[in-house]
């Protein structure tokens, strides 16, 4: 028996990074995972995504180059050395996140484990014939694509394979038009692929706000996309798809992003209370079981690897017996990395209504920004949602080149309860994209220079 205080199962951003904020607190740390330190966010997810975003931003750049004066050729795709500096950043990070665990004191065991519940024994966890035991146990497992009960499906991809591509195909189908499908319909058709992404609602991205889901089917479709809603998969054969309304849909390949579902087993014993497929927590990422928390995808809140991450270090605390912190997801940022980047923070005016809040919403184009005309920049906008008493800032969308980056000037001022008028008199440099912010707050306060 191996005792310990804090026991970690999943080495991904969330599990990482509470095992080394725990053993930072001088607690016992042991941390458990069975494939790759990083999980899917940096080994098939996060990272190689944006990896192949930033080389499709460089073929962007240069089909636009002959209006700034500069002419080149018709750019050859070398898909192979795109794959081998993609794996060659995932290495580097991987080889980082290992350097980071050692350094901290964390004892990584690779190899699955399993939270055994024997004897209503709940914090002992089983691996390789091994037996552990810890007052505080973070599960930390991520989740797996889902697979639809399509008829007929046989060869596919999911966001976890397909990176794995030998060579690129010259047409693909994805199922499912939510974040993970539109982030690979951009990195694909900017490749030269001819994509038809099928989604089941009325929209693209329907988890996002209605104005950059409207303007982002726009784009895509002049870049050669068809984008074909309120329709399902009735089944495959071979290489066709067939549609609910009667077509069909034929490519190469095909790429199924129908979401998630949490990794579980390593608990399927221990009767935890679950909400849907996902583990139910408390306001301090708590399971129904007293000392054993879950994070990230596994509790399904908001499941992205930053906020996997965040949660990560208050369960750290929480689980270290300091005193409890918790975590308020409407302060937690959500990017979607398309051409042009969509970033948002907060709550929508329909969710602030329900809430029973009275709310504006301003919406200022990114056109007529300096830097962004500068740029040649002409698609792309700020909007703000602020309390109409107090003018308290209560969510924010931005569309624009960057916006991932500049989301978090947005965040900070939500943090602090900040209000419209705070932020309508901060200084921004000029000429900046963020300058945009600035004019969406004058603009709700009806003292806009520029709109």
């Amino acid at each position: 028996m191996h005792e310990q205080d804090v026991i970690v199962i999943g080495g991904g951003p969330g599990g990482y990074v509470a095992a080394i904020r725990a053993s930072s607190f001088g607690q016992r740390v042991t941390l458990f995972e069975a494939e790759k330190l990083g999980g899917t966010c940096l080994n098939t997810g996060c990272i190689p995504s944006k990896t192949l975003l930033r080389h499709t931003e460089v073929l962007y750049e240069l089909a636009h180059a002959a209006a700034f004066g500069i002419h080149v050729g018709k750019p050859e795709i070398d898909w192979s050395v795109m794959q081998k500096r993609q794996e060659d950043v995932v290495k580097t990070l991987r080889n980082g996140v290992q350097h980071l665990l050692k350094k901290s004191g964390v004892n990584v065991i690779r190899e699955r484990a399993v939270v055994t519940g024997k004897d209503g024994d709940t914090h002992t966890v089983e691996a390789a014939g091994e037996t552990f035991k810890a007052k505080s146990i973070i599960l930390a497992m991520g989740s797996t694509p889902v697979i639809p009960p399509i008829p007929g499906l046989g060869d596919y991809d999911t966001s976890d394979t397909i990176f794995s591509l030998q060579e690129l195909p010259a047409s693909m189908t994805i199922v499912g038009g939510g974040i993970i499908g539109i982030e690979f319909a951009t990195i694909f058709s900017s490749l030269g692929v001819d994509i038809t992404v099928v989604e089941l609602g009325p929209r693209i991205m329907p988890t996002e706000d209605p104005d950059a889901s409207e303007l982002m089917a726009k784009l895509l479709t002049e870049r050669g996309v068809r984008i074909v809603t309120e329709t399902s998969v009735t089944r495959v054969d071979g290489q066709t798809v067939h549609l609910s309304d009667n077509t069909t849909v034929t490519a190469e390949r095909l790429l199924l992003a129908t979401g998630r579902k949490p990794n579980t087993s390593a608990v399927a014993d221990l009767g935890l209370e679950m909400t849907g497929t996902a583990i139910q927590t408390n306001t301090f990422l708590e399971t129904s079981v007293e000392g054993i928390y879950a994070i990230g995808d596994l509790n399904g809140t908001v499941p992205l690897a930053h906020t996997a991450s965040a949660e990560g270090l208050i369960a750290a605390n929480n689980a270290s017996g300091r005193t409890k912190e918790q975590i308020d997801y409407d302060q937690v940022p959500r990017c979607v990395y398309t051409l042009p980047e969509i970033a948002s923070v907060g709550i929508t005016v329909e969710e602030a209504e329900r809430r029973g809040m009275s709310v504006r919403a301003v919406k200022t184009p990114i056109r007529s920004n300096g830097k962004a005309l500068a740029a040649g920049i002409t698609e792309g906008f700020v909007k703000l949602i602020a309390e109409e008493t107090y003018g308290e800032i209560v969510g924010v969308v931005i569309v624009a080149p960057h916006a991932t980056d500049m989301i978090s000037e947005a965040t900070a001022y939500m943090q602090l309860e900040g209000t419209v008028t705070e932020l309508a008199k901060l200084v921004h440099p000029h000429p900046t994209l963020s300058e945009s912010i600035f004019e969406a707050a004058n603009s709700f306060l009806h003292l806009g220079i520029h709109h």
